[in-house]
């Protein structure tokens, strides 16, 4: 097994995309419980490009391994890990350590991913359509005729947050700039122009009773706007602080201020509600349950991307080797998708 290299991309610091480093070195061994997963795909996410910065609420002191997700193959399995999972295709949600062509993580931790569903495709809704699907399902709990306000309903996250909503329903309004309105009209979004000025007011023009939920990646001041979209009984969820990713200074501060909002305004008499979404929220205190809830919410991303519910968007796939391109790429704001990693 070893004779294979392992191939992974280290972040030494706060540096520029030409600043990442390519590591060579011994593929791991599994540990006990462990299995050793060939990468097939990986890809760049909103949290890398904070990571790059420095700006992740809660990222690994530098230097470290980024990659918030990846697809690939069982390569060895550990001590106590049944012998079925080698030479399986599965998905693993790890934070860090996913920019590399050989991951070791706990077997409980993967999820396969069906046979007729390629990596590259698969990846794409790995983090992303886990948020989304929780988010949808579990936080804000949406129904049928209800209608929602998607923030960057172009990006990675809202992009699967808007499918999954349309298959559930339910009707979306979504934010995002002119030149990808057509599409979001194709999967039958009302498009509103966020650099247009005043888009709450747009949005009320859609909704004048208010909206059912609003889900809002960018936090900051804004996040005040989607408070004050809700209808009565109307749920906010805030799951990022994007406007602050090129801010200078304390990279918790933006959190912490989105959380005491969210206190806040759950505590004052209303009849909204409003939540902070992390997707690693009970791990720490309740790892088996958090483990079954995130097999059994992909398993069914995955059976939507099956289903053509789900159409992944990939923006281009580039080698590990590539990756200053690959990150520039995702950072440019000029593709529609997810750009992935290959080893």
């Amino acid at each position: 097994m070893n004779a294979e290299g392992l191939v992974e991309v280290v972040l030494p610091g706060r540096v520029e995309p030409e600043g990442l480093q390519i590591r060579h070195g011994a593929v791991p061994t599994p540990g006990p419980g462990q299995v050793v997963i060939r990468m097939e795909a990986t890809g760049i996410s909103f949290a890398e490009q904070q990571m790059r910065r420095g700006r992740y609420y809660d990222q690994p002191a530098f230097p470290f391994v980024p990659g918030y997700d990846l697809v690939g193959t069982v390569l060895a399995t550990g001590e106590g890990v049944g012998p079925g999972l080698a030479g399986t295709r599965v998905a693993a949600l790890v934070k860090t350590g996913g920019w590399a062509s050989h991951v070791s993580v706990d077997a409980a931790d993967v999820v396969k991913v069906p046979d007729g569903v390629g990596a590259a495709e698969a990846e794409t809704v790995v983090v992303n359509g886990i948020t989304a699907w929780q988010m949808l399902h579990r936080t804000a709990r949406i129904r049928a005729g209800q209608t929602i306000v998607v923030h960057g309903a172009n990006g990675g996250v809202g992009s699967v947050l808007v499918q999954l909503a349309r298959v559930a329903g339910v009707k979306v309004i979504g934010t995002a700039s002119a030149r990808h309105h057509d599409s979001l009209r194709e999967r039958g979004v009302l498009p509103v122009d966020y650099r247009a000025g005043d888009m709450p007011a747009r949005i009320r023009e859609l909704a004048p009773g208010g909206v059912d939920a609003v889900f809002d990646h960018v936090g900051g001041r804004g996040i005040v706007d989607s408070w004050r979209l809700l209808a009565p009984g109307g749920t906010l969820v805030s799951y990022g602080s994007a406007s602050t990713r090129d801010d200078e200074g304390s990279k918790q501060w933006p959190v912490l201020k989105l959380l005491g909002r969210v206190w806040l305004w759950n505590v004052l008499p209303n009849r909204r509600r409003a939540y902070f979404f992390n997707v690693w929220a009970g791990r720490a205190l309740a790892k088996n349950r958090f483990r079954a809830r995130l097999s059994a919410d992909l398993t069914q991303v995955f059976a939507a991307l099956e289903r053509g519910d789900i159409t992944p968007r990939i923006a281009a796939e580039l080698p590990l080797a590539r990756i200053a391109d690959a990150l520039r790429l995702a950072e440019s704001g000029t593709v529609a998708g997810k750009v992935v990693l290959n080893p």
